[in-house]
């Protein structure tokens, strides 16, 4: 039986209005990765301030943060 693995404290975010918990540590791209979203056509808030694409990797997160992703999806 493998034991169980370490406890650490974890992020507690809003995102898109859902209460979600993430490793901490994060920065909005880590974000977008544990997401599975794509950095390209995606524009991200945190705090009801737009996170430009170039800082998604050097913009750490931290709990209580609420953070609202809206991606461009094509078509006609």
């Amino acid at each position: 039986m493998t034991p169980p693995a370490p406890t650490t404290a974890g992020l507690s975010l809003t995102v898109n209005g859902e209460p979600r918990e993430f490793p901490a540590g994060l920065t909005v791209a880590g974000l977008l990765e544990e997401l599975g979203v794509p950095t390209r056509g995606s524009a991200v808030e945190r705090n009801r301030e737009l996170v430009p694409r170039r800082q998604h990797a050097e913009t750490p997160l931290q709990s209580g943060d609420r953070i609202e992703i809206v991606t461009l999806v094509g078509g006609g």
